[in-house]
Order: structure tokens, then C-alpha cells, then sequence
């Protein structure tokens, strides 16, 4: 199939703005064709997940559109990449492995991109607006933009990101159309408890559900709050995205394309309609775990997307209640915190950074659990509050792993076992 390309489109494959954007372009063509896409589109702002280092083809690709010359023609932020770039020798990285990465991190950086190095980019800088036509990788992050701020991007992965990045084009296909973008089935929370639904643990069971039941199609949800926080909804999207490859849903009243049902179906009717109710929540929680009860605890993970600033403050009001009451760190278990330069930059400026330090607590910045070397091969049974995390971990890892909120981390990290309430919250 032929793409209708411009005329800088021609003169990107023809080499009149460099090697490297020849070789980026015609990558996208071939994508395009692929995709059956007619023609090719401008976005206006790209996020790369093709920096983590993955393999030595992801390095080598980096490098070699570096030394052709390569530049980022549109603004382009950097996902997590794969090293704590200033403490990663505290978590005993490997040398080689740390070399590689900051050769890594140079490349991208040599071609403009910008070292937000966060799996959260739309908290920290560049956030996209309604409408905006982007090119996005990271799945939660896609997710995010597309569901809570109403921006437009297909799930661009290594490394045609990049090469959307360098010029500003990519096909015209898939949810940058609107036609694309309208709801397919119905998901309705029928009578579960307000409380329930206002904390956090809620939404990360519940975007655990969401990705099984709606695998690739576009779920649309009714009865979430419409006072639903972003951190909330970060949750929801990361787990959305990792059972399944939900990379939009309208959350009526909460999507800005979805105030009405009739909205978010574009005035068709759902292909099915499915009720969520208290007992499936429940099941969704127990999927999440693989640890018992009582089971000797290791390592504790938050952060899986990267840490807020609010959820800093979260997790120091209860270290110091813990504190308080006399309590500490089990003295054969770590509690990590990953987060990003931007929300540690605030959390300097406030009263609690001490508690969280003081507690015993380890931060680590730019990074992702799942692609620095920071889990000690004796490490059998990790807790965290995140739906990603907890889904992956057991294959990544090959640990066990235990779901619960923040607070039965808290608590399990004290005790030295995992401890979870019976009711979900």
C-alpha cells in the first residue's frame, strides 16, 4: 500500500535533513504500510521508552542515530531509564551494566531529548493537553495521557518513539483518529461501598480487572468518583496496561471525551456490557498476590509508576505514626521507594524527607525495579502496593510477591511478614 507523504517527508527519506532522520523515516513509512495507514501526521511531543537498556541492539540503535547526527525535532522527554544515574553504586550495579547505561543516557541526550528519566512523565514536565496529537511510549504513561488528559497517542514502543521523535511524523492511525478512540464495551461498578471506592488500593485492583476483561478493546467504566485523584488513576492505568493492553478508557464523567455514555460510544451501543460488583474486586485482589499470609517478608516496593510528591507525603504520615508508637524498620527487610528527579526535588523542600530517611527508608530515582539490577538474588518475597509491579514481578523477578495498600506495606515492613487486612482498602 502506497502512504500519501509531503513534501518534507520526501525530503526526510531523501536525506535532506540528515542521515539519521532518512533512517528514522523510513522506518516510519514502513510502519505506516504496515498499519495500513494512508498518510503520515505531525505530533507535536514524544516520550521514549526505548532508553531503557534492554538489550545491545536498544544501545546500539541509540548510538547509531547519535553519531548520525540525530536530533529531536519536537520537545521529547525520557522514560525511566536503566540506572539510579547518581547512586547506583549504593545498590551494588554492576560496572559493565553501569557503563553501558550512561553511554545510553549520553545518546539520547546528545539528540536533545530531555533526562526526565520517569515512567510518569505527565506529572513532572511537558504535560500533554486535550486534543494534543503526540507520540508516547510507556504503557501506564500512554494510558494516562489518552484516559485521564484527553491527549491522542497509539502505544509507540522501542524504537520507532525515537524515530517519531527525530521527525515529528508518524502514521496517521489508531487512537490519533477519533473514529478510533469511541468505547466498545460497558464496565459498570454496581453497589460497591463510597469507601471503598475512595482508597487508593481500589484503583489498582480495579485496573487489574479492567485489563483482563477488556484485553485490546476500549473498556468504558461507569460509577468511578468523579473527585477521583491523579495518583488514583495512575494506578488504574499501569494496571490496565499490564494485564491487558488497554491504552484508552472513558471513565464517564472523569475522560474528558466521555461526560455521557452517549459520548464515549460516539452514539453506538456497547458490544458488551458487564457488571463489576464487591466479590469480583476481591478476586481481582487475591490475582495480584502470590505470597501467603504470615510468609517472611524481604523487600517492599513502591513507586511502580514513579512516586509522587503526594505520595511522599502519604508515606511519611504513617512512618511517623509508626514512629510514634515506637515502631522501626524490621531489621531483615527494605523498603524502596522509586520516584523521579522532579517529585524528590520536592520532597528536599519539605518537612518530611527526615522521617522517610530517618525510618530507614531507600530512594532510588530515574529507574524501574524491573530494569536495574537492584533485587538481590536472595531476595524470595517482595510486597508493594502497585498492580504493575505485582503483576510482573513473579516472572521478572522470580520472586513471590504480596499485594496490599500502603499502609499493609507499612505494616508487613515493621512486622518483617507479609500482613494484609481481610477487606480490600
Amino acid at each position: 500500500m502506497l502512504v500519501k507523504l509531503s513534501t518534507r517527508d520526501e525530503q526526510l527519506l531523501d536525506g535532506q535533513h540528515g542521515e539519521a532522520a532518512r533512517m528514522a523515516m523510513r522506518i516510519l513509512v514502513r510502519m505506516a504500510e504496515v498499519q495500513d495507514a494512508d498518510e503520515m501526521m505531525d505530533v507535536s511531543q514524544a516520550h521514549i521508552d526505548g532508553c531503557g537498556l534492554l538489550s545491545e541492539t536498544g544501545l546500539e540503535f541509540a548510538e547509531t542515530l547519535a553519531a548520525k547526527g540525530g536530533k529531536v525535532s519536537i520537545p521529547t522527554t525520557l522514560n525511566m531509564g536503566p540506572l539510579d544515574l547518581q547512586n547506583w553504586r549504593k545498590f551494588g550495579v554492576n560496572e559493565d551494566f553501569a557503563a553501558k547505561a550512561i553511554r545510553q543516557a549520553k545518546a539520547y541526550t546528545d539528540m536533545g531529548c530531555i533526562p526526565t528519566w520517569t515512567c510518569a512523565p505527565y506529572q513532572s514536565y511537558l504535560t500533554p493537553r486535550f486534543g494534543q496529537q503526540i507520540a508516547w511510549g510507556e504503557s501506564n504513561a500512554i494510558c494516562y495521557a489518552n484516559s485521564v488528559l484527553g491527549a491522542r497517542t497509539n502505544r509507540y514502543g522501542d524504537f520507532i518513539d525515537i524515530c517519531a521523535a527525530i521527525t515529528g511524523r508518524v502514521p496517521k492511525c489508531g487512537l490519533h483518529l477519533k473514529q478510533n478512540r469511541k468505547g466498545q464495551i460497558l464496565l459498570r461498578l454496581v453497589d460497591i461501598d463510597s469507601a471503598i471506592m475512595h482508597s487508593n488500593a481500589f484503583y489498582a485492583v480495579l485496573g487489574h480487572l479492567i485489563g483482563s476483561l477488556a484485553e485490546d478493546q476500549i473498556p468504558v467504566i461507569e460509577g468511578l468518583p468523579v473527585d477521583v485523584s491523579g495518583d488514583q488513576l495512575k494506578a488504574l492505568c499501569a494496571a490496565a496496561a499490564s494485564s491487558g493492553s488497554v491504552a484508552l478508557f472513558h471513565a464517564i464523567g472523569v475522560t474528558p471525551e466521555a461526560n455521557t455514555l452517549e459520548e464515549a460510544f460516539q452514539d453506538k451501543k456497547p458490544e458488551r456490557i458487564i457488571d463489576i460488583n464487591l466479590s469480583d474486586l476481591q478476586k481481582s485482589r487475591a490475582d495480584l498476590s502470590t505470597a501467603r499470609e504470615g510468609d517472611k517478608l524481604d523487600l517492599v516496593v513502591l513507586g511502580c509508576p514513579h512516586f509522587s510528591f503526594d505520595e511522599f507525603r502519604e508515606l511519611a504520615w504513617l512512618l511517623r505514626a509508626k514512629t510514634e508508637n515506637g515502631k522501626t524498620l524490621h531489621p531483615d527487610v527494605q523498603l524502596v521507594v522509586i520516584s523521579s528527579q522532579t517529585s524528590y526535588a520536592l520532597l528536599q523542600r519539605s518537612d518530611f524527607l527526615d522521617v522517610l530517611t530517618d525510618f530507614g527508608v531507600k530512594i532510588t530515582l530515574d529507574t524501574c525495579i524491573f530494569h536495574t539490577p537492584m533485587v538481590s538474588p536472595e531476595t524470595k518475597v517482595i510486597m508493594t502496593n502497585s498492580g504493575k509491579c505485582a503483576y510482573y514481578a513473579p516472572g521478572q523477578l522470580a520472586v513471590q510477591v504480596a499485594f496490599g495498600s500502603m499502609a499493609e506495606c507499612v505494616d508487613s515492613a515493621v512486622k518483617g511478614c507479609v500482613c494484609r487486612e481481610e477487606a480490600l482498602g
